[in-house]
């Protein structure tokens, strides 16, 4: 009997010249969090996203606590928050002391609702509350719709983080995601469009924020010929090895970008006549790295669940993943406030991600329709 083939959700692709940085990252001994790959691998991205000054840490959860405290978030203070996502999203704002305001999803994107925020907002400052910023997030490689969030940033002047962590390469009205707001994130995760083990990224047009980043990500250590340290820092930097497979995969992020929504457009080709099966489509302006393709599943249309048809899919050795639990419904956030319109938790319950690899086969997805519509 012939074993069944794994397929995994998102899986990296290295190939030669990941080796070839790596083995001379390693041949130059230069291995911790200094090094020219690190250089490298910041200038890279800045000149490919606007010029955005660019610090590339250890994780895209980093960039996000470097970002809420360079806006001055501290204890007791209150950030408006994107509900649909995972939870990294708004743990750094716990670890400052301060709470998230979730705020629920709008159908298009999937992605904090203008209206909802607006209202969120205006409720807050009439309890005496005004938030300190706002963490918009890019779900799957859609982009949040901008030009609303940023109206809104603008007229109560609070700034905007964007947390891009999926949609590096992803653009809203021929922007780049990550350029949006007072901070942009992306995350270098295994399992991301592209990967250096763990790392994400930090931008903005402000040179002097980014300085000061990468001076806390080094324990802010002085320039000094001892020891000094004249504020609390953290361990975030990047380490050259990170960066030099970064540098790597993201001279390829076009070839990636292509390859996954290839990948999205074979499952919607396949599955679009299924009734009960529906996809996210990109609203106009927007264009999605389609990180991750997922699906809607109506049961009481197709006649199965969310949860059928990933245990069906696992039965078989293929993995996929239900979309992020509304944090709002997450016991590690019990007690934050919530502005609802009742969206995040239906995606929630009908939501599938199936798998996206970049080299995942046509053969491949071919074996995974054929399981959903079996059902």
């Amino acid at each position: 009997m012939n074993e069944l083939k794994p397929i995994p959700l998102s899986t990296p692709v290295f190939e030669e010249l990941e080796k070839k940085h790596l083995l001379e990252a390693l041949h130059q001994k230069q291995i911790a969090t200094s090094g020219e790959f690190i250089e490298k691998f910041e200038s890279v991205i800045k000149n490919r996203f606007s010029g955005f000054e660019t610090a590339v840490l250890n994780s895209g959860t980093s960039a996000i606590h470097l970002a809420l405290k360079l806006l001055g978030v501290g204890n007791g203070d209150e950030v408006m928050c994107q509900s649909l996502t995972f939870c990294a999203t708004a743990n750094p704002v716990i670890y400052l002391g301060a709470t998230p305001i979730f705020v629920d999803s709008e159908a298009e994107t999937w992605n904090i609702c203008p209206e909802i925020l607006e209202r969120g907002i205006w409720d807050r400052i009439s309890k005496g509350k005004k938030p300190k910023a706002i963490i918009s997030v890019d779900l799957f490689g859609m982009p949040a719709k901008y030009n609303e969030i940023l109206a809104i940033s603008e007229k109560y002047e609070i700034p905007v983080i964007e947390d891009s962590a999926e949609a590096m390469g992803s653009t809203y009205h021929g922007r780049l995601c990550g350029t949006w707001g007072a901070f942009g994130i992306f995350s270098f995760n295994g399992n991301k469009i592209i990967s250096t083990g763990g790392g994400g990224a930090l931008l903005s047009s402000n040179t002097a924020l980014i300085d000061k980043a990468r001076y806390l990500a080094v324990q802010a250590r002085e320039n000094y010929k001892y020891y000094v340290h004249k504020e609390v820092g953290y361990n975030y930097r990047m380490n050259n090895i990170s960066a030099a497979i970064g540098l790597a995969q993201i001279s390829k992020l076009d070839q990636k970008i292509s390859l996954r929504r290839k990948v999205y457009e074979n499952y919607y080709h396949l599955l679009k006549e299924l009734p009960g099966i529906s996809f996210i489509d990109e609203p106009k302006g927007c264009f999605s790295n389609r990180w991750l393709s997922a699906i809607l599943i109506d049961e009481k249309i197709f006649g199965s669940s969310n949860e059928d048809v990933r245990i069906a899919l696992l039965n078989e050795k293929i993995e996929s993943r239900y979309l992020w639990k509304p944090l709002h419904t997450q016991p590690s956030f019990e007690g934050c406030p919530f502005y609802e319109g009742g969206y995040s938790e239906k995606l929630f319950s009908q939501g599938l991600c199936l798998p996206s690899s970049e080299d995942l086969t046509e053969d491949d997805q071919s074996r995974i329709v054929e399981i959903i519509k079996n059902l």
